[in-house]
């Protein structure tokens, strides 16, 4: 049975000069990464290009790289901090997900869909649908949490809190996730149970 490199083991090879080493780390954190830019910059053709920036800006920092944490929590900081940088530089704002706005074309997103369109849509579309719906803040920690798989500590390092709050936050996110969830997937959660 063969199993994937850890990500300090793949770094240590394209530090040594093995430079095609670095797409096993692309392919493993390209949905990760893009995940977090569309977060921020919502065209597609722009998310994509500030995604291939990350990876562009961690292969040529990749030495600075201690291992003091995970690999996804580095790589994650460098997409944030890429994305605003873009939007500054675009002098395009930063959209709320709290917008009514917004709400109200996430509201009707199922709004033209018949009962097959909508028994297709799978959980991870449906959940992802969902937290796109929230505060930038509450699906800031559920990425970071359940997609980075970051720990509590780990998330309070990157967003400079303490863990209690983080503790506190991804609560208060979840049940936020739960109430959009709720409000605009009933049929497909009475489904799942």
């Amino acid at each position: 049975m063969h199993t994937a490199p850890a990500d300090l083991d793949v770094i240590v090879h394209v530090l040594k000069g093995e430079q095609q080493a670095y797409s096993i780390l692309v392919e493993r954190y390209q949905h990760f990464v893009f995940t977090i830019v569309m977060k921020y910059i919502k065209t597609r053709e722009d998310a994509e290009e500030v995604a291939q920036d990350v990876f562009i800006k961690a292969y040529r920092s990749l030495a600075d790289f201690k291992g003091e944490s995970k690999f996804s929590t580095w790589l994650y900081t460098i997409a944030t901090t890429t994305s605003i940088t873009f939007l500054r530089k675009k002098k395009l704002e930063i959209h709320s997900l709290d917008n009514e706005h917004v709400l109200e074309r996430a509201e009707n997103i199922d709004g033209g869909m018949n009962a097959n369109q909508v028994e297709q849509k799978s959980r991870v579309t449906m959940v992802n649908e969902s937290i796109n719906m929230l505060s930038t803040a509450d699906a800031q920690v559920l990425l970071l949490f359940y997609k980075g798989e970051q720990s509590l500590e780990e998330i309070a390092v990157i967003l400079g809190k303490e863990v209690n709050a983080i503790k506190v936050q991804l609560h208060r996110a979840r049940g936020r996730l739960k109430e959009k969830m709720q409000k605009h997937f009933t049929e497909e959660i009475r489904d799942i149970y």
